[in-house]
């Protein structure tokens, strides 16, 4: 599976497989960090949870009006910490297995990820400025 991510730098579209412990994606074009926000699945979502940066999982769904409200949010935080943020949108109706697993009672939640370990949890939808507070607090900067 892949996903195309665009360089905020030069504007190249960029094919990025799914693979494990995957680093953090790079512009074949000019080199830059991608922001990095790729679809899960119950299939991938193991290895999509693993990464050499924090990981926010968006558990969400398209009738959600609130889900559709944090989105934006959720990409402007995937640009402005490219390199250092992966970002999995996991769709709850397509994908109920791994939201089963952690517990996800409502939507949406995001959780992050550090070292595949549950390192936070958001539910409801909230602003850009506190995502970033809420990011900040839950993977401190090692």
């Amino acid at each position: 599976m892949s996903d195309i991510l665009t360089c905020a730098h030069c504007g190249a579209r960029n094919r990025v497989q799914t693979v494990p412990d995957a680093q953090v994606p790079a512009c074949a074009r000019c080199g830059q960090p991608l922001p990095w926000l790729v679809t899960g699945t119950d299939a991938t979502f193991p290895q999509d949870i693993r990464a050499s940066v924090p990981v926010v999982v968006d558990f969400w769904a398209p009738w959600c009006g609130p889900c559709r409200v944090i989105a934006p949010a959720l990409e402007a935080l995937a640009e402005e910490r490219a390199g250092k943020l992966k970002v999995v949108k996991v769709n709850v109706d397509d994908h109920p297995q791994a939201p089963g697993l952690h517990a996800v009672q409502g939507i949406p939640t995001l959780l992050v990820f550090r070292d595949g370990e549950v390192a936070g949890r958001q539910v409801g939808a909230v602003g850009l400025p506190e995502l970033r507070a809420w990011l900040d607090r839950s993977v401190p900067a090692k």
